[in-house]
């Protein structure tokens, strides 16, 4: 069985996969919307580490993964967060503190937005989360149609250290991006023209204001996929938060700067671990 099956739950008509490992007080992970993306894929580099302090859950997003839903069904922010809030509710977890990834920095967004007892402190790295110009590197992410080639442009487009790329990690996001119905479900989330996939992932700006939670923005200075002025624009509007930038690093903090990254989530969590 590959490493990005965990274990499964059904919630309604959903049958969702999710990793829960350590012991504690919970953490949160919601991964990003690259082509072939899973939890385990996003945060493996980190998991480990942070289930030695804390219970840590990570499932795959409804339309990502190894969860799966009815074909009819509506994916937006309201069926994301319903689905967080199921799954909780079916772990008898109260409260979490939640790391989002990209688009799943949109889904925490929304998520402490509407529910914010549920949220202890929030993280946000290379979030969506506001409207703004749809950059080049994120409408290639969403237009992705798959190849090795194409696959291999997206890889540096996510990395800014080029070194961390090879032939393997191509071919296996590759194949992760063709899997069953993936690619047919990774077309219909986000399709043209796709700024409106940003407007269905921001909040009004008045939401950020009103955010209660002590909020840590990371970002990494380089990144192509979202821009850091996103994350520099939610740090003058939530009123609790600080930001983190990681010079020489681009879309994939958590896996070029893994080590650091871990150390300042860590840290910042550390009142609930």
């Amino acid at each position: 069985m590959p490493p990005e099956i965990g274990k499964s739950i059904q919630l309604g008509e959903s049958l969702v996969n999710y990793h829960d490992l350590g012991e504690g007080s919970p953490i949160l992970l919601i991964h990003g919307s690259g082509p072939g993306v899973t939890a385990w894929a996003n945060w493996r580099g980190i998991i480990p580490t942070l289930a030695q302090r804390a219970r840590v859950i990570a499932p795959d997003m409804l339309g990502f993964g190894y969860s799966s839903c009815p074909v009819d069904t509506k994916l937006d922010l309201d069926a994301w967060v319903a689905q967080l809030l199921n799954l909780l509710d079916a772990l008898d977890v109260g409260s979490v503190s939640v790391v989002g990834n990209s688009f799943g920095g949109a889904v925490a967004l929304a998520l402490a937005h509407r529910h914010p007892a549920r949220v202890k402190r929030l993280v946000l790295m290379g979030a969506v989360g506001l409207s703004f110009p749809i950059s080049d590197g994120l409408n290639k992410v969403w237009g992705y149609q798959p190849s090795i080639p194409a696959m291999a442009e997206l890889m540096k487009l996510f990395a800014y250290d080029h070194s961390i790329i090879n032939d393997d990690l191509i071919a296996m996001r590759y194949a992760a991006s063709i899997r069953d119905d993936v690619q047919t479900r990774f077309a219909q989330l986000f399709p043209e023209p796709r700024q409106k996939g940003v407007e269905m992932l921001a909040q009004d700006e008045s939401a950020l204001r009103a955010l209660p939670h002590q909020t840590l923005l990371i970002h990494g200075r380089d990144d192509q996929v979202i821009p850091l002025e996103v994350s520099e624009r939610m740090l003058r509007l939530i009123p609790r938060a600080d930001l983190h930038v990681f010079g020489e690093c681009g879309h994939w903090v958590q896996i070029e700067r893994q080590a650091a990254f871990t150390r300042v989530v860590s840290e910042f969590l550390c009142a609930d671990l």
